[in-house]
């Protein structure tokens, strides 16, 4: 079964603020009786004090199985928060929920469709289905009921479930997701180089709760000196193996650097993985992880 790495929130704070916001959003509204109402319509953007429902309806789920499902999503795509940083990964989020609520409300108004759209934050869960796509790697296949899946049909069945839960009122929202995901791969203004002011980075680190011992410097000092100590281990099982341990792969390699990880530190992991890239990125995970 994929996970996202080492369990918990540990070097995701970003995930914990948007998984924790979402669930207290959503129960508030939901015991009001108004989780129903919050999503965005055609008369809501035609009408001025209509658009003050955007941010609720960013967040806040309309129903029970769309809250458990999303949170779920949210909470594996912490994965792509550990491998770029929190920094990065805020801009994500940022972009993701931005983009995708304007497309959204530019779909309404091209389409005039009278139905009121799914809320929550479908943009940034469906914009992380692109790096999903593109950059974490089938590690194993298998066939059941006479059909062929991958390690990756979990999430994508997470996905396919989330959509339907709601129906036709997801299918808008999920597809500006998926466009938001593609814009943001693809570099549009240079998205993906941009960061947060130090100072706003601070502030953030402040609301997310996320301890001091995480900065960027302490973390890169042990994750260093963890991948140090690996290649050490790896090269005392090659000695005692007797120079049997198998190379790498290039293309595993490769894999694993599109994944923002080292290229020393790729080698190492798959080396002591015995060249199983799932478990090579668990480790290197669970290096950053420390």
């Amino acid at each position: 079964m994929m996970h996202g790495g080492p369990s918990g929130f540990h070097n995701a704070p970003v995930t914990r603020a948007l998984v924790i916001s979402s669930a207290i959003i959503t129960v508030t509204y939901g015991l009001r009786g108004r989780s129903r109402s919050i999503g965005l319509s055609y008369q809501d953007i035609t009408q001025n004090h209509g658009l003050w429902k955007t941010v609720p309806s960013i967040f806040a789920f309309s129903s029970s199985p769309e809250l458990i499902i999303g949170l779920y999503l949210i909470y594996y795509f912490r994965v792509f928060e550990r491998q770029i940083g929190s920094n990065k990964y805020s801009v994500f989020v940022l972009f993701s929920l931005v983009a995708s609520t304007f497309f959204q409300i530019a779909g309404l108004g091209l389409l005039k469709d009278s139905q009121v759209l799914a809320s929550g934050p479908y943009g940034l869960i469906f914009a992380a289905f692109v790096p999903f796509y593109f950059d974490i790697p089938v590690t194993s296949r298998f066939r059941m009921l006479g059909l062929n899946f991958s390690n990756k049909s979990a999430i994508y069945f997470a996905g396919f479930q989330l959509v339907l839960s709601a129906w036709r009122r997801s299918f808008i929202p999920a597809i500006c997701g998926l466009l938001t995901g593609f814009l943001f791969r693809a570099n549009i203004f240079c998205i993906r180089k941009l960061k947060f002011p130090k100072k706003l980075t601070s502030l953030f680190s402040w609301l997310f709760l996320s301890s001091p011992s995480s900065s960027p410097s302490s973390a890169n000092i042990r994750r260093n000196a963890y991948i140090s100590s690996m290649d050490h281990r790896v090269q005392r099982n090659y000695r005692s193996v007797g120079n049997f341990m198998p190379e790498p792969p290039e293309s595993s390699i490769t894999t694993l650097v599109s994944m923002g990880f080292e290229t020393n530190a790729a080698r190492q992991a798959l080396i002591q993985a015995r060249n199983d890239i799932n478990v090579a990125t668990n480790i290197l995970l669970e290096a950053q992880s420390r």
